[in-house]
């Protein structure tokens, strides 16, 4: 294994003092520090500590030794995986992902909006209790919601809302808001809110946008440490503030539907979509072995474990898969692949591949483990 140094993304929503606490540094800091990235993204790759080769180099000189003639055969000569730790102080804005066909099609086509020809499924776990809007709600109830603010200029949207068939009423509420953006309605809205409520929030931080409106449509979502949300392909979500461990396919594709000074490709957004009801947005672990959680997927493109250790379980193994990346988050931990074991504090993480067996995790700490299936 092979201690990382991995490159910190400062984006106006992040903290001043997550990260940064998190790696021990001094808080706040001068800038806002939103995503520590840890993976081969040819964007921001981490480094290998000792030598400080790029990743996305080491991978491209010893593919099959790294990643495993597997891997290589499914993902190519590229680390299928990114993971991250996010920290959002504001609201992230309302986004979703294509599917793989669409991002082939689309970066191919060269269609200004696709920056690379991957999908991003993505999946973030709840470091701290943590803030979320995750996919549709019930539209009927949203229509019964906005009704009761008594406001005239939401008639259409209501009136979209009110169809029998849910996908269209999603389908006709979201291209009616984001198609003719409407800061006067936005403004009316927020002044027949309570004051604190989520549209009075998002709109005092986004005044005039017309995503603040969009956003009464998802699922708030609170999580609990532990907890996780699992964003597939065209499932419109939008973080709103807390820390997480988050996986995703290693893609950069993202297509902004408000909540954002950049640009909002509309039409796009409604094509890649799902207008489909989430019932329950929340993913909860599944127990494979004291102190061994796993958050299973639908996906080949990564898997991603657990392991807490203390006194009464003072060893995990994590299972072996492909190139993995191990992070810390809590306490002192050895992480032993048979060959070159390294201790993680927290915040640190380290790169294993896929020619090692299983990671043996002991002493005092919470880990978490991405890889592939």
């Amino acid at each position: 294994m092979e201690l990382l140094e991995s490159p910190i993304r400062k984006y106006a929503w992040g903290s001043h003092t997550a990260i940064a606490t998190l790696q021990g540094r001094p808080a706040p800091t001068e800038d806002p520090e939103a995503e520590l990235w840890m993976g081969a993204h040819p964007a921001s790759p981490s480094r290998l500590a000792v030598s400080g080769t790029s990743l996305v180099d080491a991978v491209a000189a010893a593919p099959e030794t790294l990643l495993g003639p597997r891997n290589v055969e499914r993902f190519g000569l590229r680390l299928p995986f990114l993971l991250k730790v996010l920290a959002a102080a504001q609201p992230l804005s309302l986004q979703a992902h294509p599917d793989l066909q669409r991002a082939r099609e689309r970066f191919a086509a060269g269609h200004a909006s696709y920056v690379d020809a991957w999908h991003k499924p993505e999946m973030l776990v709840a470091v701290t209790d943590f803030d979320a809007l995750c996919g549709f709600r019930d539209p009927a109830a949203t229509a019964r919601e906005l009704a009761a603010l008594n406001v005239p200029r939401l008639k259409a949207t209501i009136d979209a809302l009110s169809q029998p068939d849910p996908a269209k009423a999603l389908h006709d509420a979201v291209r009616g808001l984001l198609g003719q953006p409407d800061p006067e309605l936005v403004a009316d809205v927020v002044a027949a809110s309570r004051r604190g409520d989520l549209v009075a929030d998002l709109a005092r931080q986004y005044p005039g946008d017309t995503g603040v409106i969009v956003a009464t449509l998802l699922n708030r979502v609170r999580l609990h440490p532990g907890e996780a949300v699992w964003m597939p392909a065209g499932n419109l979500h939008a973080y709103l503030q807390g820390v997480g461990v988050e996986i995703m396919a290693a893609s950069d594709n993202v297509l902004r539907g408000g909540l954002t000074p950049k640009h909002v490709d509309v039409d796009e957004l409604l094509h890649v979509l799902r207008f489909e009801i989430l019932e329950d947005p929340v993913t909860r672990p599944v127990t494979l072995a004291p102190g061994l959680t796993s958050y299973p997927v639908p996906i080949e493109d990564f898997t991603l474990h657990r392991a807490a250790v203390d006194a009464q379980t003072p060893a995990v193994r994590f299972p072996a898969g492909g190139p993995r990346i191990v992070l810390c988050i809590r306490g002192s931990l050895r992480v032993d692949d048979g060959v070159v074991p390294v201790t993680l504090t927290r915040g640190q993480a380290a790169f294993a591949p896929a020619s090692r067996g299983e990671l043996a995790v002991s002493g005092v700490g919470e880990a978490y483990q991405a890889a592939t299936p």
